[in-house]
């Protein structure tokens, strides 16, 4: 659904304004990276304040995210290297995120574990961007490792984040996210193996013929 959320359609409208004034979608992908990494270090910090203002940054930057690509598309100011810039600066933003959950949450009830599990869920989720990107690119076009429905793409979860931070709920969410991430990360792993052999297959009968004949 890429494109097609109601994210990605507020996005649109807001960032309408912004065509013809210099603005590049790397603009605001470096303001999504810088914002969210602010956001990791006010939940790190683990205070009440460091929360609010986590949240607030955390909601803006997944926000940013949805203007870049939207800026982009409508701009038709699209580039490999601005992708390879989105996708990377999503990747550090969201696993650096929940490392930071967890140094947060290390005088919590879940002690020294928290960084254990903040580290865990950050490092999966990392390899989930990471192999859902490569997958893709071996695929056969359009298609997607994981898709959305009835106007929501998998990328609006952490949208919630910013609630969950507001609300406190930080160690229930970091349990769930070192639950549930590393099962789903290892499934596109294996999809992407058994998929990179398919690709391999073809070419190393082609040699074999060549070298029989």
């Amino acid at each position: 659904m890429t494109g097609g959320s109601w994210t990605h359609l507020v996005a649109r409208r807001a960032v309408r304004p912004l065509l013809g004034t210099g603005v590049t979608p790397n603009h605001l992908t470096t303001l999504r990276l810088v914002t969210g990494l602010v956001a990791c270090v006010a939940v790190a910090l683990g205070s009440r304040a460091g929360l609010w203002w986590g949240g607030a940054l955390w909601l803006t930057s997944a926000f940013l995210d949805r203007a870049d690509g939207e800026l982009a598309r409508i701009g038709n100011m699209r580039s490999t290297g601005g992708h390879r810039y989105d996708y990377y600066s999503d990747g550090v933003v969201s696993a650096v995120f929940f490392v930071a959950i967890g140094i947060g949450l290390r005088h919590d009830w879940l002690g020294g574990w928290a960084i254990v599990l903040g580290v865990l869920a950050g490092g999966s989720l990392a390899l989930v961007n990471w192999w859902s990107e490569w997958l893709e690119q071996l695929a056969p076009p359009g298609t997607r490792v994981l898709c959305g429905r009835w106007g929501f793409d998998p990328d609006d979860a952490f949208y919630l984040l910013a609630a969950f931070t507001w609300l406190r709920w930080l160690a229930p969410t970091l349990l769930a996210a070192a639950i549930v991430v590393p099962p789903i990360a290892a499934v596109i792993g294996i999809r992407l193996m058994r998929l990179n052999r398919e690709v391999l297959r073809p070419a190393g009968k082609i040699q074999d013929n060549g070298l029989i004949s």
